[in-house]
């Protein structure tokens, strides 16, 4: 039975990723107490039932009942109950936005402002993160791009052996994305942006890129970024992970960010991993 606990900040994307996980053949369910979650999944490990994956909304919508979640996770993993724990992220510009497009008021707020609100939460979430099993940041990504994302971790993931690797180019300026697994700073290498011919192209050009790896150094950090990545690989697999979000990031995000992103895809592809690239900032 494949059963997931989604959680996260209000406005991140809770309510959108049950209606595709409902899509997905999922038995969802919203807002269920915590302390109720071990005889929900007692319920439908051991009965007759012919459900085979649920997905349940846990978030501090539950108020004071929300504090029982980590005994609730204690007692299913002493009962070997399998699950995996889905976290929705955001900015914080980015949820302030859509509260304010909605005109909806923070469940932390009450007569505090929304970033107050956005702040209380974080912190009461924070643990909860950090065991998550996977984290969308949902700040860049539209509601199709965050269908695709469902579908790799929970649909198929679940056919194959190796990774959804996602590889993110990004701009340090614009902020590192929150659900990078691994973040690599390329600002040491040429900068295009400072050559006028370049300057307003983007790393999918290959003059650009010629002009980003045109040296030893660019050269010799490229073959020691692919040794590193062939060499992770294997023990992400290993431990179960079934994506990784790669982040590449330079000063702006559209020139040497681009142009590494674009070569690890390719020699992942070649070593035969499922990859793809996302350019956050390049526009």
């Amino acid at each position: 039975m494949k059963f997931v606990i989604i959680s996260g900040l209000s406005g991140a994307g809770k309510s959108q990723t049950v209606k595709h996980m409902e899509d997905f053949g999922y038995y969802c369910v919203d807002n269920l107490p915590p302390s109720l979650i071990p005889k929900f999944m007692d319920l439908c490990y051991y009965s007759n039932s012919k459900i085979e994956k649920i997905a349940l909304v846990i978030d501090i919508r539950g108020g004071l009942f929300f504090d029982d979640l980590f005994d609730s996770l204690d007692a299913m993993n002493k009962m070997k109950l399998d699950y995996e724990i889905l976290f929705l992220d955001a900015s914080d510009e980015v949820l302030i936005k859509r509260f304010k497009e909605t005109r909806r008021e923070h469940p932390l707020s009450k007569k505090g402002s929304i970033k107050e609100g956005i702040t209380k939460e974080r912190e009461k979430l924070s643990n909860l993160r950090g065991v998550a099993t996977n984290i969308i940041d949902t700040t860049n990504i539209r509601t199709a791009e965050l269908r695709e994302e469902l579908r790799n971790i929970f649909i198929e993931g679940n056919n194959s052996d190796s990774l959804m690797i996602s590889i993110l180019a990004f701009g340090f300026k614009h902020g590192i994305p929150l659900d990078a697994d691994l973040v690599f700073d390329v600002r040491f290498l040429p900068n295009p942006f400072y050559i006028d011919d370049l300057k307003n192209l983007t790393g999918k050009n290959e003059v650009v890129r010629n002009y980003v790896m045109d040296s030893e150094y660019s050269k010799e950090f490229i073959v020691k970024l692919f040794e590193l990545i062939a060499f992770l690989i294997p023990a992400y697999i290993k431990e179960g992970k079934n994506r990784l979000v790669v982040a590449i990031g330079c000063t702006g995000g559209r020139h040497r960010s681009v142009t590494v992103s674009y070569l690890l895809n390719e020699f992942l592809k070649e070593k035969g991993y499922r990859a793809r690239v996302k350019n956050r900032d390049i526009d």
